[in-house]
């Protein structure tokens, strides 16, 4: 074994697919970042946490309005991806600028991003460790799937700029309930 500086050690635990979060402010302003940080904390109902620096207009969004779409895009989507998350959303619009297409949602005001495969409508639910490690924990309102996108493959962060896609499925007999 070869010791691994501590700052490394986020490249081997990420959560999960790398997603974008969409928000409008009180304003009305969309808005559309980022995000590899979070993870599900309950099925039923369904509620994912995740961590967004409070560096981020996205972040003021969130506090503000409490709501927020956790959009999922294909590795297809990945240079619009990273290019979301490459500028700041305080003197760009990030939706025009990637060519990422503004949907109306039911339930919150924070737009759904057309081109991704599946969009989570979420209301903000616990606010407790915001202040202390800026993480919101968010309840499902509703979801939405495209079904012209059959088995999407998602990409995942693994630090300086490097992802890796989704590969085959393996299945093994669950005896999960």
């Amino acid at each position: 074994m070869k010791e691994l500086p501590l700052a490394e050690v986020y490249r081997l635990i990420e959560p999960g697919p790398v997603v974008l979060l969409s928000t409008r402010s009180g304003q009305g302003r969309s808005n559309v970042m980022t995000m590899s940080w979070h993870t599900m904390v309950s099925v039923a109902p369904p509620m994912i946490a995740c961590i967004v620096s409070s560096n981020d207009l996205s972040f003021f969004a969130l506090r503000q309005t409490k709501e927020c779409v956790i959009a999922i895009p294909a590795v297809g989507l990945a240079e619009k991806v990273v290019k979301v998350g490459n500028c700041s959303g305080r003197d760009t619009d990030k939706f025009a600028t990637a060519w990422l297409t503004p949907l109306h949602a039911e339930r919150v005001s924070a737009p759904l991003v057309a081109e991704c495969f599946a969009n989570l409508e979420c209301r903000v639910v616990d606010t407790r460790m915001v202040n202390k490690y800026n993480l919101f924990v968010l309840e499902v309102l509703k979801a939405w799937i495209d079904p012209g996108q059959p088995r999407p493959k998602t990409i995942h962060h693994i630090g300086n700029g490097a992802f890796v896609v989704d590969g085959e499925a393996i299945y093994f007999e669950s005896r999960m309930p």
